[in-house]
């Protein structure tokens, strides 16, 4: 958590960062890790309309590949992503997009996983005087270590030198 001096002994609580606060190469571990439940899997799978029985019919899943239900991986990529956002975009402009995303590892129901983000670029905006965007690859692992996705994701902050004070109120 990061505080910023508003006035007197006034502070705000901030999260994510400003273009200067990321530099390539950094690390950031997120937390915490999320232990993913029979309902977050049901729910979600269904709420996307994706109807393969799989992700939610354990007669099914017991016949398949991994002998139970496999938790559906757009979940996957939604809840790795979404612990990300505190300490990358919580102040971002835009999201951009998502690259090269990888499964690498089935992930179950009482599975819990965690999130690792590394800095891989930041340029300035050509069109967005002001503002800047980070690249990240993001690293999604299981409690016991074992990776279960990879993905890049960019995103705009704005710049300090370029940014708008009103803004922040």
């Amino acid at each position: 958590m990061t505080l910023r001096h508003v006035k007197d002994n006034e502070y705000a609580e901030e999260h994510g960062g400003d273009y200067e606060d990321f530099e390539p190469g950094m690390v950031i571990r997120h937390w915490p890790g999320r232990t993913l439940s029979e309902a977050d899997n049901t729910w979600l799978t269904l709420l996307t309309m994706n109807q393969h029985p799989l992700h939610f019919d354990r007669h099914y899943g017991a016949g398949a590949e991994y002998g139970k239900v496999l938790v559906n991986s757009g979940i996957t990529l939604c809840l790795v992503g979404g612990m990300t956002v505190q300490a990358l975009s919580a102040r971002a402009v835009a999201n951009l997009g998502w690259d090269r995303v990888r499964l690498k590892s089935p992930v179950f129901v009482g599975d819990t996983l965690y999130a690792t983000s590394r800095i891989l670029d930041k340029r300035l905006s050509r069109s967005r005087p002001g503002q800047g965007i980070i690249t990240v690859e993001t690293t999604g692992t299981k409690a016991t270590g074992e990776t279960v996705i990879v993905f890049e994701r960019s995103f705009m902050v704005r710049c300090r030198e370029g940014a708008d004070p009103a803004a922040d109120r």
